[in-house]
């Protein structure tokens, strides 16, 4: 830690520049009084970095948990610290265009009123979604209530509210309980518990809120005009977010670069769970915004973190994103072909000097080691070639076999201790995860196993990975913490399109229980014209659209989608037309299973 370069402080500068008010206190509370974020929770972060935190990530947290409104140039302005994202307000000839409403309705409003506190009342004109992570349009309703979004352009590059409400339905209760861990809101904040994430501090809880986009950014060079104010895109698809874009405004000659470009290694593969990222295309799309873009901007400014002033300066930033992306992808793919695995490509790879030593390329989100895995698994999966790993016991099984063939628990035990003792903190969490799994109930083993994660995590550069290892130890000591996913927002279940609410109830399709049904129910959507098919047959529910149905179904559901809602969501039939036998409809719903908020990360 002593090569990197503390006592450049041209971060520090930037992250304060333009400072114009804070939010006091930074505590945002919901409409039952809950708190919701609490900035002020890390007023630790002004001493001296401890013993129990890594002096980089420490720093990383110094910056991002600076709070408040910031004018980023003339007409331009943002909003950091209310939440893991900033929101980004550029003024109008009639208001203000709103880009990227955090994650919560309640740390929105509160952003737009800290704006309007210094710079008037303006309405809200306009909204841009950058991309479709939840962090940048959860809080749509906090900057436009319902009732006023009439007339307001919603702007979102193709694709946009598939993928923003897909990745929230498929795999969105793993992912949820994954989160938990990964950017550590339930650990208390403090010097040797949550001190960030890295990309941000935390995550906000409040209400997650979602408004469909009215104008699609097709194509890179498209120009829009929003209340007056000119906006240049590029679309950047499957980079950090599967549809995603940066935008340059010539006028204010100011560059967004949504999350393609922030202050830190970005993620490959995030560790709540994602669809893989491509390095090669991200690095090539940041290319591209360097030759596109040139000479047309003085600032660039993205959805996290502070902004980069100068031209020259940004081309510098943008072009040692653009290398990171294309060293970690290319060199891979080198020590791929010459045969080597995923951990171990992880353990061999070392960036160039230049990119080592430059504090935005540090992994405070990402990390070199799991992004390396990520390119690696893009190209290969799961399997490393090694038939021994082909068809091994699951993790209980194979632990059990594991503390057998070394003695016996307690000797496992005394093994563990003593590699912990010695500084191998590595052999000695699997030693004792191995001995967890073989008996959870072994509460020596969890203590220790706790105490050794305590060690790999204050000694964690990335933020997710203190996360992490913190988030498991309070769990091996207080017992799992189940985190609920919360579906029943009703803007969210209307933003995805019927085929994928089908999709929905199919993944939770109990398949072993339902191997012998053979039924079909047809569901008859009046508002969108169209009859779906639905057909559980050997285990599997398959849905099509079907124009003429020459043969009738079991029961068929003439009703609208709200309807379908209601009835998806167990509120019966109410004011639904059917014909047909409705035992069938409850039959099928009797095979949907409710996700398990609990299941084990750490623990059997």
């Amino acid at each position: 830690m002593t090569a990197l370069p503390f006592e450049d402080t041209r971060d520090f500068e930037n992250a304060d520049r333009g400072f114009i008010g804070a939010l006091v206190p930074a505590v945002v509370k919901d409409a039952d009084g809950r708190t919701v974020w609490d900035n002020d929770a890390y007023g630790f972060l002004k001493d001296e970095c401890p013993d129990t935190a890594n002096p980089s990530l420490w720093r990383q947290a110094q910056l991002a948990s600076k709070q408040g409104l910031y004018e980023v140039t003339e007409g331009v302005y943002q909003v950091r610290g209310l939440d893991l994202s900033n929101m980004t307000l550029v003024e109008g000839e009639r208001g203000v265009i709103v880009i990227d409403p955090l994650i919560s309705a309640e740390t929105a409003a509160a952003a737009l009123a800290l704006y309007r506190e210094h710079r008037g009342d303006r309405p809200v004109t306009g909204l841009i979604y950058t991309h479709s992570h939840g962090d940048h349009f959860g809080g749509a309703r906090g900057v436009l209530p319902r009732g006023t979004e009439e007339g307001v352009p919603i702007l979102a590059p193709v694709g946009f509210l598939e993928h923003a409400v897909s990745e929230n339905v498929y795999a969105g209760n793993a992912m949820t309980r994954r989160a938990v861990f990964m950017y550590g809101d339930r650990l208390p904040k403090a010097p040797d518990g949550q001190i960030g994430a890295g990309l941000g501090m935390t995550t906000s809880t409040g209400s997650i809120t979602l408004i469909p986009p009215t104008v699609d950014i097709t194509r890179t060079r498209q120009e829009e005009t929003v209340d007056g104010v000119r906006i240049v895109f590029q679309l950047t698809p499957g980079t950090e977010a599967p549809a995603e874009m940066n935008f340059l405004f010539p006028d204010q000659r100011a560059l967004c670069l949504a999350e393609n470009a922030t202050h830190n290694m970005h993620n490959i593969l995030t560790l709540r769970g994602a669809v893989v990222r491509d390095s090669r295309i991200w690095s090539r799309y940041l290319d591209e915004a360097i030759d596109l873009f040139d000479g047309r901007y003085d600032v660039a400014f993205a959805s996290h973190h502070w902004p980069t002033w100068g031209h020259d300066n940004v081309v510098t930033f943008l072009s040692e994103q653009r290398d990171l992306y294309a060293y970690m992808h290319d060199q891979t793919l080198r020590m791929l072909n010459d045969g080597l695995t995923g951990p171990e490509i992880a353990e061999e790879m070392k960036l160039p000097p230049a990119l080592e030593n430059s504090w935005h390329t540090r992994g405070y989100y990402g990390s070199l080691s799991h992004n390396v895995k990520a390119i690696y698994q893009r190209y290969l999966g799961w399997f490393d070639g090694n038939v021994a790993h082909l068809w091994e016991h699951p993790p209980v099984e194979l632990a059990q076999r594991y503390v057998d063939v070394m003695g016996g628990p307690e000797q496992t035990l005394t093994k563990a201790r003593g590699y912990a003792d010695s500084g191998d903190l590595r052999f000695a969490a699997t030693l004792l995860n191995h001995l967890v799994f073989a008996d959870p109930g072994d509460a020596d083993a969890k203590q220790t196993l706790a105490g050794v994660y305590d060690k790999l995590g204050h000694g964690a550069e990335n933020g997710p990975w203190r996360n992490f290892y913190l988030n498991s130890a309070m769990e091996l000591r207080h017992g799992e913490n189940a985190a609920l996913l919360d579906t029943a927002n009703p803007e969210m279940a209307m933003a995805l399109t019927t085929e994928m609410l089908l999709d929905s109830i199919a993944v939770r399709i109990d398949g072993p229980r339902a191997w012998d049904e053979d039924l079909t129910v047809d569901l008859v959507l009046t508002d969108e014209g169209h009859r779906h098919r639905l057909t559980l047959h050997n285990g599997a529910l398959t849905h099509r659209v079907v124009a003429d149905p020459r043969t009738p179904a079991g029961v068929t559901l003439t009703l609208t989608k709200p309807q379908l809602l209601g009835v998806l969501a167990g509120k019966g039939l109410d004011g639904v037309a059917t014909t047909g036998d409705p035992a069938l409809l409850a039959g099928l719903f009797s095979y949907v299973t409710k996700p398990d908020p609990g299941f084990p990360i750490v623990t059997p």
